[in-house]
């Protein structure tokens, strides 16, 4: 049975003295430092964003392999699996931050998942900045930095707030598009809500005209939509979700893979063995013991 993977919270990096802040902001290098010990396969319940100005090493999200290399930047969301082996001169910024560091300030309760940042179907983990980016993504870092590192300075969350807002306005407007050119906006509005929803009912949802019907779209419209966007068919998102979940519990669970298939709602263990190794070219087991700790 695979040791179960740990799920961090910022209480658990800060100590229990500094639990009530819904963000931090610190140099990588100093994360790097302190946090020797979590090197290992984990994974946070709250946003990370690491910019990396200079340095290399290995990032691993989800069970992709990346090389870390300057002006990249990483963009993690709560439950993603990662792992790092960054190198002695790897250096940055890094911060950390809870949804409800914007939900309790807007009326939005999506303020975050709205940006292309954190999406696991369409987004991507990874940007790599040209200079000029780099640079203001850098300089807003060091102001941020600077305004973490005061001491019970007045309207200091509403200036971090907005300097993280600009933070993330300023990657969505960079981020690698992983849809096709030429889409309208209609049409990526429609793209977003069918991601959102995906993420609601995956576990319940297996298929297309499930969604199309609470998108008030027909079956072969929502099609036409995820091909013209992302060269994908509705079907292969609702399922590439349910792989990457499947994925996540198996290397970060106690559960027995016929709990796992019970969670998913597959309708067996043998079921769920057979569609995740159609697709993954592995068994359940085989998969886990690859990952276990």
């Amino acid at each position: 049975m695979a040791k179960k993977m740990p799920t961090y919270s910022i209480c658990n990096l800060l100590g229990a003295d500094r639990c009530m802040t819904e963000i931090v902001v610190t140099r990588l290098r100093s994360f790097i430092e302190n946090h020797r010990d979590i090197q290992f396969p984990h994974r946070h319940d709250f946003y990370q964003i690491v910019l990396f100005t200079r340095g290399g090493g290995r990032h691993s999200i989800d069970f992709q392999q990346f090389d870390v290399a300057p002006h990249q930047v990483y963009y993690m969301a709560p439950g993603q699996i990662h792992t790092w082996d960054f190198d002695e001169n790897a250096d940055g910024y890094l911060v950390n931050f809870n949804e409800s560091f914007f939900t309790s300030f807007c009326h939005n309760p999506h303020f975050v998942r709205d940006f292309p940042l954190f999406s696991s179907i369409s987004g991507s983990s990874v940007n790599t900045l040209d200079m000029s980016c780099c640079g203001e993504v850098e300089a807003t870092f060091a102001q941020m930095l600077e305004e973490f590192d005061k001491k019970d300075a007045d309207f200091k969350m509403d200036i971090l707030r907005g300097m993280l807002s600009i933070i993330l306005v300023r990657l969505s407007r960079v981020v690698p598009r992983s849809f096709n050119e030429g889409v309208s906006k209609h049409n990526l509005v429609l793209m977003r809500q069918f991601e959102i929803l995906i993420e609601q009912h995956f576990r319940d949802k297996r298929l297309p005209k499930e969604y199309a019907e609470l998108m008030f779209v027909t079956p072969n419209h929502l099609n036409a939509l995820t091909n013209s966007v992302v060269g994908k068919s509705a079907g292969e998102l609702i399922r590439d979700r349910i792989l990457l979940e499947a994925k996540r519990l198996l290397v970060n669970s106690d559960l027995m893979i016929s709990q796992i298939a019970e969670t998913l709602n597959f309708e067996d263990n043998a079921y769920f063995t057979r569609f995740f190794k159609k697709y993954l070219g592995v068994t359940p087991e085989a998969f886990r013991s690859a990952y276990t700790l």
